[in-house]
């Protein structure tokens, strides 16, 4: 008995292939592409905790203060768009009591903006499109994708340098996990300023360029291990000034200080641990969920079209074949 193709099994066979197709396509090609930092992002991370700061009004340093510190992180859509580039715009601003709320950022008492372009798929800078300051390294306000349990280099702007951090543990925050990196900043001169004499212990000298000096005695960061975004971050920052020439700390005058830490504070974490979630959750639809889905479904319709295929149906005996005409029966 002869048998023929179904249509069905045809096109159960074709759907199944194409299903394949796509679901090697996701896994393989469109899961690593979507691995971009983002250019639209708008976010806004608070640091709290408790130091001393310089009272330019008193002349003298406050201790025992509460200490504030809000970065703005907004991206480029218009530069950064086609350009695989992503261009964020960050200001910081430091504040007191005194200076909160603060309604305009120019009233806090420090107040810094940068531009950041780096690689959407790297990580790395990008030195173009008015970048400011020229910074190096792999981690800043991210981390690169596919997080690694290793040492990487960190900016730290105030440093106008790059820092150590070394990978220590994982560690959960707001009970979502990542790896906790940590260094320190030893005391290094960062630059001078001018200022008069008496405030670092030179009463006979009007006007002096005093050293600007900076350390770091406690840097912790825990990022996301699949995006790298930043889940919590704590620092111990120093910023003083000392004397020209002075070979110790002896008389500096502080500017900033925090040894109990400055940290993100409880509803920052909560946020970047809910935009964490939300970019894995898209990062896995596209890398897992859907490639798994089409694959299963589309091995089965394949099976089940191959072996359709193979079997074939059988003609209808009952449907007899139009018989060839004969000379005879065609008519002039």
């Amino acid at each position: 008995m002869r048998r023929t193709t179904s249509p069905l099994s045809l096109v159960l066979l074709g759907i199944g292939t194409f299903l394949l197709v796509l679901a090697a396509m996701l896994a393989w090609y469109v899961e690593p592409r979507a691995q971009r930092t983002p250019i639209d992002t708008d976010v806004t991370t608070v640091f709290t905790g408790r130091g001393s700061y310089f009272d330019a009004k008193k002349v003298e340093t406050v201790d025992e203060t509460n200490l504030t510190i809000t970065r703005k992180v907004r991206g480029d859509v218009a530069d950064s768009e086609d350009s695989g580039r992503a261009i964020w715009d960050v200001s910081t601003s430091v504040d007191t009591d005194d200076t909160l709320p603060a309604s305009d950022t120019h009233d806090s008492f420090l107040w810094t903006v940068e531009r950041w372009v780096t690689d959407r798929k790297t990580n790395a800078p990008v030195h173009c499109c008015g970048e400011t300051p020229r910074f190096e390294g792999e981690a800043y306000l991210k981390f690169p994708f596919n997080v690694e349990q290793r040492a990487y280099r960190w900016w730290d702007s105030t440093l106008g340098g790059t820092v150590e951090l070394a990978f220590k543990d994982t560690k959960k925050v707001q009970g979502h996990e990542g790896y906790l990196f940590t260094g320190e900043v030893a005391p290094v001169k960062t630059g001078t300023r001018q200022v008069p004499g008496v405030l670092v212990g030179q009463k006979e000298r009007g006007q002096v360029l005093a050293e600007e000096w900076y350390a770091n005695t406690g840097i912790e960061l825990v990022a996301d291990r699949k995006t790298g975004r930043i889940l919590y971050a704590s620092i111990k920052p120093k910023k003083t000034l000392r004397a020209p020439g002075a070979t110790t700390d002896e008389g500096e005058v502080v500017l900033l200080e925090s040894s109990t830490g400055i940290a993100f504070t409880e509803e920052t974490q909560k946020k970047q641990v809910e935009l964490a979630k939300a970019d894995n959750r898209k990062l896995r639809l596209v890398g897992v969920t859907a490639p798994a889905g089409a694959g299963g479904l589309g091995l089965l319709l394949a099976v089940v079209g191959s072996v359709l295929v193979f079997r074939g149906r059988p003609e209808d005996p009952t449907v007899v074949p139009a018989a060839a005409p004969t000379p005879e029966s065609v008519t002039p």
